[in-house]
């Protein structure tokens, strides 16, 4: 899809003139809606191939290493909007908001959390963490109150 000049990032379409790159592009034709989004699920669908293609490349203990798996999945992300941008069809839009889901549940899956995922602890323990401190204050004022009781001058 790259190859073939599809997804090429900074590439002027055809259609669009050469002086009016600081401005919004007007396109020399006009689509309807119909066409555009006939031509965005085509291209996505193509987008979506290349993508398939690159994670070929992926062993099953790669998948979650982002190192190996960030530059096919940007490239999918980056197809995916660019021709939404080229086309003026709108992103994120539903079409590729399926192709990123599809990506995550075909491959992704499997993949957890590095870091540990703290929950709070169940109520009988989180209650007795909170009421055992409390119990203890009147015992400690008791026995500073005690202490000092004794006529004793403290050095």
């Amino acid at each position: 899809l790259l190859g073939t000049g599809l997804c090429h990032v900074g590439a002027e379409a055809e259609g669009f003139s050469q002086d009016d790159r600081t401005s919004p592009p007007v396109a020399m034709f006009n689509w309807t809606a119909q066409l555009v989004e006939e031509t965005y699920t085509n291209i996505t669908q193509k987008c979506w191939e290349y993508f398939v293609d690159l994670m070929r490349n992926v062993t099953a203990s790669e998948l979650c290493e982002w190192k190996v798996i960030s530059r096919p999945y940007s490239l999918l992300q980056a197809c995916l909007e660019d021709w939404a941008d080229h086309l003026r069809y709108g992103y994120p839009n539903a079409l590729a908001e399926q192709y990123i889901f599809q990506s995550h549940h075909r491959y992704f899956h499997n993949c957890t959390l590095e870091h540990r995922v703290y929950f709070d602890p169940p109520e009988d323990v989180l209650l007795a963490m909170i009421f055992a401190p409390i119990c203890l204050i009147p015992f400690l004022v008791t026995l500073v109150i005690w202490r000092s009781k004794d006529g004793k001058a403290q050095p």
